[in-house]
């Protein structure tokens, strides 16, 4: 059974099926990830398995770290990650996780941040058509109307007006995972993941409709 992972978008290519279709793909590099923690109810109140993932240098953890790590295993790790289960049963403290408990054909939420854009103006944000090109315009790149009048006079909240744009996590559902490469530790997922090459990645069995996401 698959817990969930964390892992390492490598970039996006092709993958060709049996009838010789190409089909775009997410190269993601899946763990191993290593059980820092097992919660159970007695004495948590609940039931949890926390993951760690990319080993990191000893000076960039910090001694609380370092000890609770210590417990599992020796090697520092960068990403910690919990995942609620209804049992803990069979799991051990520094076991690894690895895409080998995933399988081909299986369903997967992503989930990740997607690519800083910085601040930016109404058309890159929110696909606001431009004004007039011609001369004389003085309206190229501007808002327009923002808000009513003498009543209320101000700006109703929500309005979609320049800003930061990007960087948030957002969840791609229900993607499906075409082939598992256990000695290179890849998943090669359907589909388009959020973030850029780099990003960190939270990989999950795919979540049955009208079923409450376990945090």
């Amino acid at each position: 059974m698959s817990i969930g992972i964390l892992g390492k978008k490598l970039g996006m290519s092709q993958f060709f099926d049996e009838e010789g279709k190409s089909i775009p793909v997410t190269l993601i590099e899946a763990g191993p990830c290593r059980i820092t923690q097992l919660k159970s109810e007695a004495t948590d109140g609940y039931t949890a398995v926390q993951l760690g993932f990319g080993e990191t240098r000893d000076k960039l953890v910090n001694k609380p770290a370092k000890g609770h790590l210590a417990k599992s295993g020796e090697a520092p790790l960068r990403h910690l990650k919990e995942y609620r289960l209804e049992a803990i049963d069979g799991l051990e403290l520094g076991a690894a996780v690895t895409v080998g408990d995933f399988a081909p054909g299986q369903k997967v939420d992503v989930s990740g941040d997607t690519i800083g854009r910085g601040f930016s103006g109404y058309q890159k944000r929110h696909g606001f058509s431009r004004g007039p090109m011609s001369h004389g315009s003085k309206n190229h790149r501007e808002p327009g109307s923002t808000g009513a009048g003498t009543t209320p006079g101000r700006v109703y909240p929500g309005k979609r007006m320049a800003g930061r744009y990007g960087g948030k996590q957002i969840t791609t559902r229900g993607l499906t995972i075409l082939k598992v490469d256990a000695e290179r530790n890849l998943l090669v997922v359907k589909g388009s993941v959020p973030g850029k090459p780099g990003a960190l990645l939270d990989i999950r069995p795919a979540r049955r409709v009208g079923v409450p996401a376990a945090n």
